[in-house]
């Protein structure tokens, strides 16, 4: 910006300063919130709406790859209007657009409300980082940055605790609904505390066609990613299209990007160790940890049989601790070395993923929430200092430019995921179901045992062979969720080695760009 607001926080006193945390931190929990709350409503959603739960998931994937779309356009937003006028009216069309998405009538018109939803957000999460910097003391932006991290590690964790339980007392539109009186009160606060500092507009021009390859590639990708399951990935001459379309149109923006002036994504940021090495953990991390969040309530309801918010309440218990820990971490980074702390987090995920693979159909509730007790700790110790190292070097002046593309990444990151581990999880399951099926198939000593007890039951002959086959098929989805959890848990093994590449400077604390 042409203009700073560097001594803007001499004029607040430490209760409006806390009034401004709680009103930019409303709406950035809000906008969190809504990247998870979705995620244990997704049978329920699926099955009112008269679709598949794969395609139910198409409401938390559709939302991310909006979101991450319109998030790089933030800081020319910005410019045009002003940054607090572009938080304000995002948290307003934010609400209006919750508010039709709890009225959608069908999946198409929920999805579509939802991509809205995510566009209109984009600008929210880097704003409200930047605006509370703007207007803390330099010596308090740690302090500041903690609490803000606070809101983006605690949403997504409350979100399937909140969304199951909605789901389970009301209807599903609630979790939507309740975005009114969030979006509200925060429009209110923030307008209130920052009327009249409005940040100087400055006309760029603005890079057309970089947003146009940016859209298109981007949007090819995530269809791609959603309905290659369905359509038997590129047997059809659709999703060959969608993946040819994706590749031109991506490669392409590197190229253009790289030699624009104005760039939407500023990609020469990469040519820093720092920025590059701690997006590719960013963005690894974030889909590998994100899957989990979306499998893990799945796998509760689909084949242990939980309800929405039984499988909410299980999720619930990382909460705690990250809510604790989340504020100790950020205050003590500056003495800590933040590569130190990431390695912490991955080890953290890692021994969570692994425990986790180890579950049976047997395993009690009271099993199931241990391992996420433990993740609350590797939360708080990924989020919060993982953009100590990527800002580490990083110019002021670039820094908002840096802020977008890494929150980009991170978005996009959770829509890819979101995808990716359905499909994967679908497979093996299939996989599974085949190789248990051939037991059946050769009539082994189990098996007639197994029918013979069905039929002294009263069981027998089709009714036997689909109890049988129902049986399977929890059991091939449980090993397939085993699968699963053990390639995340050697993903998260081999981010560890790849911190020790970067070279943050030590004591490094958040810093404010203009």
């Amino acid at each position: 910006m042409s203009q700073t607001d560097s001594d803007d926080h001499t004029r607040f006193n430490a209760s409006q300063l806390a009034l401004l945390t709680l009103g930019l931190g409303l709406g950035t929990f809000m906008e969190v919130l809504d990247t998870s709350i979705a995620n244990v409503a997704v049978p329920t959603i699926a099955g009112s709406l008269g679709v598949s739960a794969n395609q139910g998931t198409w409401v938390i994937s559709s939302y991310s790859v909006a979101a991450a779309i319109a998030v790089p356009l933030t800081g020319w937003l910005a410019r045009q209007v002003g940054e607090h006028r572009l938080f304000i009216g995002s948290l307003i069309a934010f609400t209006v657009c919750s508010i039709l998405c709890g009225l959608a009538p069908n999946m198409t018109m929920l999805v579509l409300f939802r991509l809205l939803q995510g566009l209109v957000s984009g600008p929210m999460v880097p704003l409200s980082q930047t605006i509370l910097l703007r207007h803390f003391p330099i010596q308090k932006r740690g302090l500041a940055m903690a609490l803000w991290a606070m809101t983006v590690v605690v949403a997504p964790i409350l979100g399937p605790l909140l969304g199951g339980w909605i789901t389970e007392n009301y209807h599903w539109s609630w979790i939507f609904f309740i975005n009114m009186p969030v979006g509200i009160a925060s429009a209110l606060i923030v307008r209130g505390l920052l009327k009249g500092r409005e940040t100087a507009i400055q006309r760029l021009p603005f890079d057309r066609i970089g947003l146009a390859l940016l859209v298109i590639g981007i949007g090819s990708l995530q269809m791609l990613l959603d309905l290659g399951n369905d359509r038997d990935w590129f047997s059809s001459p659709f999703i060959l299209t969608l993946g040819i379309v994706a590749v031109i149109c991506l490669v392409w923006l590197v190229i253009w990007e790289w030699g624009e002036v104005h760039p939407v994504v500023d990609l020469t940021l990469f040519k820093k160790r720092n920025f590059a090495f701690g997006v590719l953990m960013l963005g690894v991390g974030y889909m590998t940890f994100f899957s989990t969040v979306v499998i893990f309530p799945l796998w509760l309801q689909q084949v242990m049989g939980y309800t929405s918010g039984l499988a909410g309440l299980a999720t619930a218990p990382t909460g705690l601790l990250a809510l604790v820990c989340s504020p100790i971490v950020g205050k003590n980074l500056n003495r800590w070395d933040a590569r130190a702390v990431v390695s912490l987090g991955f080890i953290i995920f890692a021994i969570v993923t692994f425990w986790s693979a180890t579950f049976t159909l047997d395993t009690t509730f009271g099993q199931v929430i241990q391992p996420r007790l433990l993740q609350g700790i590797g939360i708080a110790c990924f989020f919060v200092p993982i953009n100590t190292i990527m800002l580490s070097g990083v110019e002021e002046h670039r820094l908002a430019s840096a802020s977008g593309l890494s929150n980009f990444v991170r978005t996009l990151s959770g829509a890819i995921g979101t995808s990716i581990s359905v499909t994967l999880w679908d497979h093996r399951a299939i996989f599974h179901h085949a190789r248990l099926g051939e037991s059946i198939v050769n009539g082994t000593a189990a098996t007639q045992d197994y029918l013979e007890k069905l039929a002294s039951l009263g069981i027998d002959g089709g009714q036997a062979h689909a109890q049988l086959d129902r049986i399977l098929t929890g059991q091939a989805y449980m090993m397939a969720a085993n699968d699963f959890y053990h390639l995340c848990g050697a993903v998260f093994v081999l981010l560890i080695g790849l911190v020790w590449l970067t070279k943050p400077q030590r004591g490094a604390t958040a810093a404010l760009g203009h």
